[in-house]
């Protein structure tokens, strides 16, 4: 009874400080906002890659490579691969697609700045390769043709590569003939033509930079990578495209998130003062109720959780409006990024799960209980007789 009785008179008092706990909630909601769109875009990263990451899809490079870009196969070690037990078949043929990966330059959309857009040469496997593959406008390349088709992710990033526009990548004049979409997974990110046309253009000869091929079953791996590394013909590393995507993007993931978080602590500790600066204003205003509470016999304990609960409330009321403002401002937000590791502009969306909104919530609690901590310590412990000469 002590204790909601005074929850109650803090409570009931709230109308009387409104500009200073406003100013707390406004803090809190700010730190929130920033640490749930940091997440969410190391969300938006990682669903990207999980999206193209199948775990029975192979993707094949060049042994000790660090990746495509660096990886470099001849036709004769992609016949070797294709020949390799473990992969998928159809009646024409083992279901791979030999591809080769360069970078062009595209300016971005808003900025003007040049950012490297992967370019990538395919065969004719490529599209039943990637599950969620799907033409939104246009067509399919020809194969043969100086034809071009473009990622839903890149269209929105980069100037210069609209449907029917045409646009040069090296020596040639290229014509953008499709727009497709793959569950705004990493491939979004990529312009795809025919590989033998792209061989031609950059003289790459017969040579291509990985191969991906489809398993007979996830498990199948082990099998495909043992027996093309007992093969003296080859040397390469096979991996699934799962983990080869990991692999990839670890890094910029970790940096993002770590970042992100150093932020949100540093902006955390200024939310915590605003915090502790508020309750204290809110302990000052009722430092008679309270002496007189104590006087009349209720216990520190209860004041102190009285102070508690407020904070409590401040910090969640801030942990809303911050993720509220986070998941209209970025939900779906479309952005791109530098992944270092590929040298390779990445597109993706942020992604705002109930997991990442969650996060910031309690995040707002804790900052909210910390701020209220030695305020409401200090009023437990507040001498009685002082606070009665108050009156």
């Amino acid at each position: 009874m002590q204790l909601w009785t005074v929850i109650w008179m803090n409570l009931r008092s709230l109308p009387g400080r409104l500009a200073a706990t406003s100013v707390a909630v406004i803090g809190i909601g700010g730190v929130v906002m920033v640490l749930v769109a940091t997440l969410a875009m190391s969300q938006g990263f990682k669903a990207a890659l999980n999206v193209a990451g199948a775990s029975d899809i192979a993707v094949i490079v060049r042994g000790g490579s660090s990746g495509e870009l660096a990886s470099n196969l001849s036709d004769a070690e992609a016949k070797v691969i294709e020949d390799a037990p473990g992969i998928a078949r159809d009646a024409h043929g083992p279901l791979v697609s030999p591809e080769v990966y360069v970078l062009v330059d595209l300016p971005m959309i808003g900025s003007g700045t040049a950012a490297n857009v992967p370019f990538r040469g395919v065969g004719p496997h490529a599209t039943a390769l990637r599950s969620h593959f799907k033409l939104v406008a246009g067509r399919l390349f020809a194969p043969g043709l100086d034809e071009v088709i473009v990622g839903r992710g890149a269209a929105s990033q980069f100037r210069g590569i609209r449907l029917g526009q045409p646009v040069r990548f090296g020596t040639k004049q290229w014509t953008v003939v499709g727009i497709f979409e793959d569950q705004g997974s990493v491939t979004e990110s990529e312009v795809w033509t025919d590989v033998h046309v792209l061989q031609s253009s950059y003289r790459r000869g017969s040579g291509i930079q990985s191969v991906r091929a489809q398993l007979l079953a996830p498990e199948a791996t082990e099998r495909l990578s043992s027996a093309l590394k007992a093969d003296p013909r080859i040397n390469v590393a096979v991996a699934t495209e799962k983990a080869f995507y990991s692999e990839q993007s670890r890094a910029l993931v970790t940096l993002v998130t770590t970042l992100g978080s150093a932020i949100s602590l540093v902006m955390g500790i200024g939310a915590v003062f605003g915090a502790i600066n508020t309750m204290y204003a809110a302990v000052a205003a009722r430092t008679r109720e309270i002496a007189t509470l104590r006087a009349i016999g209720f216990s520190g304990g209860a004041v102190l959780a009285s102070v508690l609960v407020e904070a409590l409330l401040i910090g969640v009321a801030g942990g809303v409006l911050g993720g509220l403002l986070a998941y209209v401002g970025f939900d779906g937000y479309r952005a791109s990024t530098l992944n270092f590791q590929t040298f390779s502009q990445l597109t993706f969306a942020f992604s705002i799960t109930p997991a990442v909104l969650t996060t910031g919530i309690l995040y707002s609690v804790v900052l909210g209980l910390l701020g209220g901590l030695w305020p409401g310590y200090r009023a437990a412990h507040m001498s009685v007789t002082a606070g009665l000469r108050s009156l």
